[in-house]
């Protein structure tokens, strides 16, 4: 188990970095990095869990229960606030990225990572493809279109128009 979260926990690093620019906040690698702490935490109650049932300790064992009672808590505390907390989290990353959207201009890092985004996750703005309305890269353009990353990849000739929305 151990093993495996830690292996979540790079991977969550390791993807964050695809995706740093929408999480600005300074704690986003937070969830991360407990996660790889809770790795090694849960190793050592291996370890001791393992040692105590070896020598028939009860004392051994008896710590082993206290810790797993104490980690049982601590997930059901973490679910809760999970829970509690979702929408603040959900209304915060959607202001990060409309603030990142503003600055799409076709050219600079933000837009490569707005374009990367919209490609990976088969997506079109922060909600839908209407959000680019209200942008300043399509007030400019003028052509009343989206990015060609909206484009879905079945749809061959795409423009990003939008009196074709149907292929965004």
């Amino acid at each position: 188990a151990a093993a495996g979260l830690s292996y979540v926990g790079a991977y969550v690093i390791n993807t964050y970095k695809s995706y740093d620019n929408f999480l600005q906040d300074k704690y986003a690698l937070l969830p991360a990095v407990i996660i790889i702490c809770v790795a090694a935490v849960m190793f050592i109650i291996g370890l001791i869990g393992c040692c105590a049932t070896f020598r028939e300790s009860r004392v051994g064992l008896g710590l082993f229960l206290a810790i797993i009672l104490v980690i049982f808590i601590a997930e059901v505390s973490a679910f809760v606030l999970g829970f509690v907390y979702r929408e603040k989290v959900k209304t915060d990353v959607q202001s990060t990225m409309r603030s990142v959207f503003e600055k799409y201009d076709g050219k600079n890092p933000e837009s490569t990572v707005v374009d990367y985004l919209q490609e990976q996750l088969h997506c079109c703005g922060v909600k839908n493809y209407s959000d680019w309305t209200t942008t300043q890269w399509f007030n400019s353009t003028g052509n009343n279109s989206v990015p060609q990353s909206c484009c879905q990849q079945e749809a061959k000739n795409c423009t990003g128009h939008l009196d074709q929305p149907q292929e965004l």
